[in-house]
């Protein structure tokens, strides 16, 4: 523990996956957010190759400045260190750290990797664990569970890259069971990275190529027409469901282009919904976070379908961004939880896990 009683959060952030700059961009929110009165932190920055440096500022991450550090900062698995080792050209030095604080999205930040080493070194951490972060990244076990709980959720065909070697088989099996247009995804990306509509065959043996270059297992969905509505989730074993929100895309869906290089998609804290419609995606997104084993934060995503105004399930996001778009940090700001309170939950919440 630091000086003056505070304590110490290291918060992590960049990391290895697609997502490495949204990473960077949420992380300046939270730890500018991080109340200076209650907390010390250390930033670790991941380079896209896999490298963890020692950070010294928000600003050396704004200018991208911290993958030039020669200092590297370690979490150590080790549970007597509770800790990370900073390794430099004069040798290892220890720092104690109260709380791990990461602000990794996609491929090993938010998939359950990290959450294990965290887990090993026995120090606190925000967010969901091993398992509901794993399930939570990998879209077909997502919908494996959802099916369970009975909550509906758009129709899919679950395709491994192995089986593209036969690709005829693969698109007559997704031809037997949807329609066109249909959706294909990477079961393991975030952001929409990798994502593909396809209107015919042609275009699907595309899509399944691409989306095949992000992972091994993918994805194809029906295609539902509605509107795209979030909703943020918080706390440990008596979870709360935030309002809801409408993302109004300004492409053909959301994409990461879309969603992060376009100005014109749009998010709505204050959509105008039929009745009940809300109370219904705020019951789903809370049922759907305790059935993966859910804890800390998430923000659920639904469609409301355009002919009959039915509620789908979309995905599961464990680690939402915080970045002045984001969705997750402005419906809890609706809900009158400011981005440090909010951040100071977060950061209160981890020491309820066990």
């Amino acid at each position: 523990m630091s000086t003056d009683n505070k304590k110490t959060v290291a918060v992590i952030f960049g990391g290895n996956s697609s997502e490495h700059d949204i990473s960077c961009i949420s992380a300046v929110t939270v730890i500018n957010n991080i109340d200076p009165e209650k907390y010390d932190t250390i930033l670790i920055g991941i380079t896209k190759d896999g490298h963890w440096l020692l950070t010294d500022s928000v600003e050396s991450i704004k200018d991208r400045s911290w993958t030039s550090s020669k200092v590297n900062a370690i979490i150590s698995p080790d549970t007597a260190h509770h800790g990370i080792l900073i390794v430099s050209e004069t040798g290892v030095t220890f720092k104690n750290v109260d709380v791990i604080f990461p602000v990794l999205h996609g491929k090993n930040g938010e998939d359950g990797t990290i959450q294990g080493l965290f887990e090993l070194s026995g120090i606190p951490y925000v967010g969901c664990g091993v398992i509901a972060s794993g399930v939570s990244m990998d879209k077909f076990f997502t919908k494996v569970i959802v099916n369970h709980i009975g909550i509906r959720q758009a129709q899919f065909v679950p395709v491994r890259i192995n089986q593209l070697k036969d690709m005829d088989k693969v698109v007559s099996r997704v031809e037997a069971r949807l329609d066109y247009p249909v959706f294909v995804k990477p079961s393991n990306a975030g952001s929409s990275v990798g994502v593909s509509k396809a209107a015919d065959r042609a275009e699907l043996i595309t899509a399944l190529n691409y989306a095949a270059q992000y992972d091994t297992k993918i994805l194809v969905e029906e295609t539902i027409i509605g509107r795209e509505i979030e909703c943020a989730v918080l706390g440990g074993s008596v979870p709360e469901a935030s309002g809801v929100g409408e993302v109004i895309a300004a492409a053909d869906f959301y994409d990461f282009d879309a969603k992060y290089n376009n100005a014109e998609s749009k998010t709505d804290i204050s959509p105008d919904l039929p009745e009940g419609v809300e109370e219904t995606i705020r019951k789903y997104a809370v049922k759907i976070f305790k059935a993966v084993d859910g804890f800390g934060l998430a923000r659920v995503d639904f469609f409301l379908k355009k002919d009959n105004n039915e509620v789908v399930f979309n995905e599961l996001n464990t680690l939402p961004g915080f970045t002045s778009i984001s969705m997750y940090p402005m419906l809890w700001q609706k809900q009158g939880l400011s981005v440090k309170e909010l951040v100071t939950k977060l950061i209160e919440l981890s020491y309820d896990r066990r």
